[in-house]
């Protein structure tokens, strides 16, 4: 454990993991917390409330296909809608930075009344804060959500009731918005062609969820990418995850990038895509009503649960080989949501 925050504490993989066991779990250790998921389940007497709390430091603070505010919405919204929740609240926190243009803060708020006007979500209360030129890079959001979970419908938080044999679905190309931020960053000419996939999932994962009551298990793919959150599935299991890298949806351009930088597209953050592990007899089914969504097209079944290996995510290569695919140990992008 190091004895300063470096910026691989905001990866999403190991060393955020530590972070997390070590400082936050150790003081605020509870029964809703300790499930380490993105939203905890809450009982409200008739039902089930899911609660949800985000923050949002990206830089630039406007790049292709997205912004800030819409990230901040989408980001919320998508954490509440993987649980199998219907979101339906969220507020908004400021943090800005003195010498902001209100010209900004105007764009970016009405990115977030858009975003959240298209998810179907009101954001009924907030606060604003105000530090010196220099201590926050233009704005900081924070946002809260809360959602609430149908009669019916199950948990999808957890990992408890995946199963051997179980197919493992993503609703498209990978790494979009990770290669959009860099290119935007970086100025890279090459990448212009990349547009973030930043949207709110919760209309494409109801309408999985009316299609089969077998989903064991979603969760939407930010930092660190597939390859941390299946690490993350894993971990202490005692089944395996098994993939196939010809079945990875990446698109060329993305890819391209990747090879081009070092990076790799398991690794890079999204901010509009999820992954499902399903009952196999429901994969089908799921798959074509996925495909029928704008947000599922490129849906994709990458492979299936395991019960060899446990503990682990193998990965068959393209040319025949095996790869261990590991928790994301660095920061492949730092400030990208």
């Amino acid at each position: 454990m190091h004895d300063r925050i470096v910026l691989s504490h905001g990866s999403g993989g190991e060393m955020t993991q530590q972070l997390i066991r070590e400082v936050f779990l150790h003081h605020f250790n509870n029964e809703w917390l300790c499930g380490l998921s993105d939203s905890a389940m809450l009982s409200n007497g008739s039902g089930r409330t899911v609660f949800t709390t985000d923050s949002f430091v990206v830089d630039p603070l406007f790049f292709p296909g997205g912004d800030i505010g819409k990230l901040a919405v989408c980001g919320t919204v998508n954490d509440l809608a993987v649980t199998g929740a219907i979101p339906a609240y969220l507020s908004a926190g400021f943090i800005l930075e003195e010498g902001l243009t209100l010209e900004t803060l105007h764009r970016i708020a009405a990115s977030m009344a858009e975003e959240a006007r298209h998810a179907g979500v009101q954001i009924v209360t907030g606060d604003t804060k105000v530090v010196h030129r220099g201590k926050a890079d233009g704005v900081f959001i924070n946002t809260s959500g809360i959602g609430f979970l149908p009669a019916g419908r199950a948990d999808l938080s957890n990992t408890a009731g995946i199963r051997p044999g179980d197919r493992i679905i993503v609703n498209g190309h990978l790494g979009e918005h990770g290669v959009a931020v860099l290119s935007a960053r970086e100025e890279l000419e090459v990448a212009s062609q990349v547009h973030s996939d930043c949207a709110s999932l919760n209309a494409l994962i109801d309408q999985m969820c009316q299609v089969s009551g077998k989903i064991r298990f979603m969760r939407d793919l930010t930092r660190g990418g597939l390859a941390t959150v299946l690490c993350e599935v894993t971990d202490h299991a005692d089944f395996g995850l098994y993939l196939l890298e010809d079945k990875m949806p990446v698109g060329e351009a993305v890819r391209g990038i990747c090879e081009m930088l070092g990076m790799d597209p398991l690794y890079m953050a999204n901010e509009g895509k999820l992954v499902a592990i399903v009952d196999p007899a429901d994969a089908d089914d799921l798959l074509g009503a996925m495909h029928e969504h704008p947000l599922g097209a490129n849906a994709q079944v990458i492979g299936q649960v395991a019960g060899q290996h446990p503990g682990q995510v193998v990965m068959e290569t393209q040319v025949g080989g095996r790869r261990i695919i590991e928790p994301l140990t660095g920061e492949q992008l730092p400030r990208i949501c």
